[in-house]
């Protein structure tokens, strides 16, 4: 029998789990192409600021026990899947009760396989960082290494988005943004929390709408927006992304969107590997394994991403990506005795 094919984004998805550690690609190529502005982007969710987060979020050792607080998923739908093909297996079992007991039984599928992917549709809420942080904490207690979050959404509460990025970026997700899904206002501040961030639908900016202002006159809301945009400088500062997208965020009218190109993307540090995750992981690997190892690493990364998972679309799959990969490994001393486990590819040995 055939093997199955998979989508291009699937395999593109693939790779970039492949190669989640991967190191930092050369300086991208200046814009190629001027971003596009829609003027029919007053989008409901938006980017809102307020002035304190609407739900005080639980201390990360309460989610160590079982004893969570009641939680429910109102502002969107997730579901829960152990397989990145969307295509063929879809996007697994819905979740809106965020008790201990309904995320264990809907994460624990995934032990085996070791890959979680939670695919979200929805604002981003109070309730979306619960969704974020009880999945993690799961994870984490069922030692499932791969995470994916495959969004889709039209932004939401500024506050809430970095509170489930900061969750993100501790917790090593992987960020998807398929074909057909948007990432627009605030969803944006989840795309820059993720180690890898796989992009094939839009993704867009514009203003931040501030709720609950007691501002009578522009100084006073300039003010207000100063402060929120200094905390957006930090977020971004944090996770790799230049501090220019926050300008641009307060620059673009509410009522427009500005769709970034796969070059700005590239060139903000939006897509592709976390530049600050990629700077630890080689602190942490040159720590365990020596310099040597890390460059060899990172010279089989290089050839393994343009010969074996670049351009292969809809003629290719997982299976062949990867044996593509062990053939390269010999010629850079891989499988490595010293650290076998961090060999790439290490999950095929």
């Amino acid at each position: 029998m055939p093997k199955p094919r998979l989508p291009s984004a699937t395999l593109a998805l693939a790779a970039g789990l492949l190669a989640l550690s991967a190191c930092s690609a050369p300086a991208p190529p200046a814009v190629a192409e001027p971003a596009k502005t829609s003027a029919s982007a007053a989008e409901e969710n938006g980017a809102i600021s307020s002035p304190a987060p609407k739900v005080v979020p639980p201390a990360k050792d309460l989610l160590k026990g079982s004893d969570w607080p009641p939680a429910k998923l109102e502002s969107g739908t997730a579901t829960i899947s152990c397989d990145t093909d969307y295509a063929t297996a879809g996007d697994g079992e819905p979740l809106s009760d965020l008790g201990f007991f309904t995320v264990a039984d809907a994460v624990r599928p995934c032990r085996e396989a070791g890959v979680l992917r939670v695919r979200y549709s929805g604002k981003i809420s109070a309730d979306f960082a619960d969704l974020v942080e009880r999945l993690s904490a799961m994870a984490d207690r069922m030692e499932i290494g791969k995470r994916i979050l495959d969004i889709d959404s039209a932004g939401g509460q500024v506050e809430d988005g970095i509170r489930a990025g900061d969750t993100i970026g501790d917790a090593h997700w992987t960020i998807w943004v398929r074909d057909g899904s948007l990432c627009h206002s605030a969803c944006v501040f989840i795309l820059a929390a993720g180690d890898n961030r796989i992009i094939s639908g839009d993704v867009g900016i514009h203003r931040i709408i501030r709720l609950h202002s007691d501002a009578t006159t522009r100084a006073e809301l300039e003010a207000e927006l100063r402060d929120v945009h200094d905390r957006i400088k930090e977020y971004f500062a944090r996770n790799g992304v230049d501090v220019a997208v926050a300008d641009m965020m307060m620059t673009v009218p509410s009522s427009q969107l500005r769709l970034l190109t796969a070059d700005e993307l590239r060139q903000y540090g939006l897509s592709g590997s976390n530049p600050v995750q990629d700077d630890l992981e080689r602190i942490r690997l040159a720590r365990k394994c020596g310099e040597s190892f890390v460059h060899r690493r990172e010279a089989f990364l290089r050839v393994f991403e343009s010969k074996c998972a670049t351009g292969k679309g809809d003629q290719g799959d997982v299976d062949d990506i990867a044996a593509c990969g062990r053939k390269l490994r010999g010629a850079y001393g891989f499988p490595d005795r010293r650290c076998p486990t961090e060999t790439p590819l290490a999950e095929y040995d």
